[in-house]
């Protein structure tokens, strides 16, 4: 028998460019969306070859945005945004790697890709073909009313029946549209009833029929809010019943027989197609590589595709003698990749509830540790006791002669490092794949998997569900348990095959090992430590923080004429430009008036307008408000109960330069300079008898751009110790005075991130012209400045990344856009890339050495805790800081060296306190 398969071909494309970051091919055009539509375009074919495929098949597109249903109702779909800019340009090529399937692509104006896909349904049934739709929208579902119609939903890779959507919307597909009708679709604008959502709508359909049945009983309801709305919206109800209705009838622009599929996929226009843009990874599947360089996604020649992961075959370990050939096979090889499950995400809250572990692909196990109901008196499934589990793993997972393979490794580490295991030695995949892709695409796991094994991991909402009745993970039985952890061993273990081959063909073998790879244990060390937060002083602070915030609301509303919600963008910009009728105001697409920080900075910088003050008093409110919500509130809330401190959570991956970012809390955007922010930092103290510690690096930037391009006075400058602001002042503007040093500090670090004339003239308050003059005036003076950005950006448009004096890449996709915008940020980027990375590299070196530094000198107390932008913070006895302080000044000074030995001194700047606001 024929089986037609319909590919909706607009949910391809939206997934594809949602899923890969923006590629651009080696013509300088964006295909992020069409590499990722191609790949999945060519692994549905594969999947389907294999299987008991399709006859006949086509893809279907959406012609043009305006249909018969906009002639029905005009707001339909009026609050869709329309398609991002660097898509739009990759529509026509989507519609080519069709084409270059040999597979028909169809679209038609006036219609909908929906009722192309239910007209060619109903012509294939009435000549007795069966169908399969690929996708999984909703509307589609409808046609499911013959049992010779299935979906197949690719996201999920699962087949859907009827049977799917009775479990979904309480009916079966041929009331499907009366239930849709009801409940409206807010992202197409069909209106529906106001309060009918899925379950009330189903009730009504099967009560009444349909919906002119429920709007004809809706006089004889009860009274309430259902019946009013069903009355006062019946007129939207019918519309909305005819906007969901798929068109039957519409002409075949391609005749049936014409959709007939030959034996395989023919190989010169796919691999013309592949070969025009460059797209290496999928050439190599045709067995050819082309030449061409392109930002594509990252490539794993030299390894067949793994079977697909079966996670019917995980074994789920309930007894020692297993658990012991899992530990002798491990032992044997050398190598094991592991995974935890717990309670919480907090590592320093979470309860360990089981391992996995993973030795081959497919081979993996689960070893439940914790698993039952949450009250003692809850049934606990089969499974080992904890610790004389532990007790048996410790052994391995010390090992020094069996490498652990982990995915983001430092929280496996913490949790574990609590229960007294000490896991080494290790590889971690998530930098792995930072340090050879930073700035293609994000790490995770899901991500990863997706982009290199073609896989789709389970969900986790999927094991534990979502909202009110979601369960912890020890409440998961065992089979599901086993099919989602055992799949993370796996998947780790496949991307640490792929990334171990990869790191010395492309260069990153360095970087990985002399700077990434050793401090995720140091970073675990440090954030098991914590830092000791002062609670009294931060409730003293958000009293003080309450009051002044009360008191500029008062002056801001004295100012406006009149009370109201400074928080509110729309209050605020109304007040400001209709009000007080202040000039400028600008709107956005809602309508709504900016009052961006930017914004309220160039009415503040109007001095003796009428907004000056205000926006001034607005800005002062914000910040006192942020700091008070994110720290002086926030943290007292973030002290862990059982430690009394607070546990900042550091990214190894969460800067694209290099550089850690730390969340929960973040305490990088503290304000360094401010007396508000050294208040906050005077919260965070030492234990009795100990003291704080900070070590800071003495613009390392600006020392790093002068060795890095060759700047011979800067040089000599820091070689003396001279004031390197001083020094631009005098080369800038012939004198040296406080307003000079200030525009000179402000010239020096703005000119290494890039900046714009506009920039810099905002920055100083001063012309367009004038910044652009002051610019060319600072490259005449250091010319190596303005050679080093030329060649950075050189390279970064030729080779497609920056580098550091490590060897860390960092990839910048968007170099060729051809949108302005976003073309100048990436350029921007780039130029601070090499110089921001190399300082991040250089104080990652410094903590990896600093701990046997410290212990080789006798001194086992002082402990690292922080590490902030250029900064280490310590906490040590106070007897302590005389020894501790030349050591970690020379750790730190150092650092880069014997690797990179530069031509400027690192300077150092360490103060001591009782508090880390005193010592800064």
């Amino acid at each position: 028998m024929p089986h037609l398969y319909l590919v909706d071909g607009s949910g391809y494309i939206f997934r594809a460019y949602h899923r890969l970051p923006p590629l651009t091919n080696k013509h300088g055009e964006p295909v992020g969306a069409v590499y990722g539509y191609t790949a999945m375009l060519w692994k549905l074919a594969d999947a389907l070859h294999k299987a008991d495929g399709p006859t006949h098949m086509a893809v279907i597109l959406d012609k043009s945005s305006h249909t018969f249903r906009n002639e029905l109702y005009d707001q339909y779909k009026a609050h869709r945004p329309p398609p991002p800019e660097d898509l739009v340009p990759q529509f026509p090529m989507i519609r080519d790697a069709t084409r270059a399937f040999s597979l028909p692509c169809i679209e038609e104006a006036g219609w909908e890709a929906d009722d192309l896909i239910a007209s060619y349904t109903k012509a294939a049934l009435a000549q007795g073909w069966q169908v399969t739709i690929v996708s999984s929208d909703k509307d589609l579902m409808q046609l499911m009313t013959d049992p010779s119609v299935d979906m197949l939903d690719t996201m999920n890779n699962r087949r859907l029946g009827s049977e799917a959507v009775v479990e979904k919307f309480g009916v079966g597909p041929e009331k499907l549209g009366d239930v849709l009708a009801l409940m409206g679709d807010s992202v197409d604008n069909v209106p529906g009833v106001p309060g009918v959502g899925p379950k009330t709508a189903a009730k009504l359909i099967l009560e009444h029929g349909d919906v002119e049945g429920v709007l004809t009983a809706a006089d004889t309801m009860k009274k309430g809010k259902l019946r009013e709305n069903l009355i006062e919206h019946a007129e939207a109800a019918r519309m909305s019943r005819k906007l969901v209705e798929l068109a039957c009838d519409v002409p075949l622009p391609q005749p049936l027989e014409e959709l007939s599929l030959a034996d395989g996929i023919p190989d010169a226009p796919l691999r013309a197609f592949l070969e025009h843009h460059g797209f290496r990874t999928l050439l190599s599947r045709l067995g050819e590589v082309a030449d061409a360089p392109v930002a594509e996604a990252p490539t794993d020649a030299g390894f067949d595709a793994d079977e697909p992961c079966k996670h019917d075959d995980y074994e789920t370990v309930v007894d020692m003698d297993a658990l012991d050939r899992w530990i002798t096979v491990a032992r044997h090889q050398g190598w094991v990749a592991i995974d935890t499950e717990t309670t919480a995400k907090d590592p320093m809250l979470a309860d360990l509830v089981g391992v996995s572990l993973a030795l081959h692909p497919n081979l993996a196990c689960y070893i439940p540790l914790g698993h039952g109901g949450s009250d003692m008196f809850a049934e606990r499934p089969p499974q080992l006791d904890c610790d004389v589990a532990l007790a048996k793993l410790r052994p391995l997972l010390e090992d020094p002669g069996v490498l652990k393979i982990g995915h983001n490794l430092k929280y496996d580490m913490i949790v574990l490092g609590r229960l007294g295991v000490d896991v080494a030695p290790y590889d971690d995949t998530i930098v792995m794949s930072f340090d050879l892709d930073a700035g293609l695409h994000g790490h995770g796991m899901d991500e990863l998997a997706a982009t290199h094994l073609s896989h789709t991991c389970i969900a986790y909402k999927d094991v534990v569900g979502t909202g009110k009745k979601a369960l912890g993970f020890h409440e998961v039985d065992l089979k599901a348990a086993t099919r989602y952890a055992a799949e993370d061993a796996d998947v780790t273990l496949r991307l640490w095959r792929r990334f171990t081959a990869r790191l010395p063909r492309e260069g990153a073998t360095r970087v990985y090992q002399m700077v990434d790879r050793p401090l995720v244990a140091v970073i675990a060390r440090m954030e098991r430590r914590g830092i000791k937060i002062d609670r009294e002083k931060l409730a003293q602070l958000s009293g003080d923080f309450s009051t002044q915030i009360a008191a500029l609301e008062g002056v801001v509303h004295e100012l406006a004429g009149g009370p109201f919600t400074i928080g509110s963008p729309k209050q605020l910009g109304d007040v400001l430009f209709e009000r007080m009728g202040l000039k400028g105001g600008r709107k956005g697409k809602s309508g709504v008036y900016s009052t961006d920080v930017n914004e309220l900075e160039r009415l503040a910088a109007d001095r003796g307008s009428p907004g000056a003050e205000i926006a001034t008093k607005v800005l002062e409110w914000r910040q006192l408000t942020k700091l008070k919500n994110t720290y002086t509130d926030a943290l007292q809330e973030q002290i862990n109960p059982a430690t009394g401190r607070v546990h900042t959570s550091y990214s190894l991956t969460g800067a694209q330069t290099g550089r850690l970012s730390s969340t929960d809390p973040n305490l990088q955007n503290i304000p360094i300079r401010t007396e508000v922010g050294r208040q906050i930092r005077d919260a965070f103290v030492a234990e009795p008898g100990n003291v704080i510690l900070a070590a800071d690096y003495s613009q390392i930037e600006l020392r790093l751009a002068a060795h890095m391009a060759e700047v011979p006075q800067l040089k000599e400058a820091f070689a003396r110790g001279d004031d390197i602001h001083s020094l631009t002042a005098q080369e800038l503007f012939g004198e040296v005075t406080r307003d000079t040093r200030a525009s000179a500090k402000t010239i020096n670090f703005a000119i290494l991130y890039g900046i714009s004339r506009w920039g810099l003239a905002g920055r100083l308050d001063i012309s367009a012209d004038e910044a652009q003059a002051m610019i060319d005036r600072y490259f005449d003076r250091f010319p190596g400045i303005n050679r080093y950005i030329a060649e950075t950006l050189t390279q970064v448009r030729e080779h497609g990344f920056t580098e550091t004096l490590f060897g860390r890449k960092t990839h910048f996709p968007r170099i060729r856009s051809k949108v302005q915008h976003e073309r100048q940020g990436a350029e921007r980027a780039a130029i601070n890339a090499p110089i921001q990375g190399t300082s991040a590299d250089i104080i990652k070196r410094a903590m990896v050495r600093m701990e046997p530094a410290l212990l080789e000198a006798g001194l086992p107390d002082v402990r690292m805790l922080l590490q902030v932008h250029d900064e280490l913070v310590f906490e040590l006895p106070e007897g302590d800081v005389e020894r501790a302080r030349p050591v970690i000044e020379r750790v730190m000074a150092g650092a880069a060296e014997p690797a990179v030995v530069l031509d400027v001194p690192l300077g150092v700047e360490i103060g001591v306190g009782r508090s880390w606001g005193e010592a800064h």
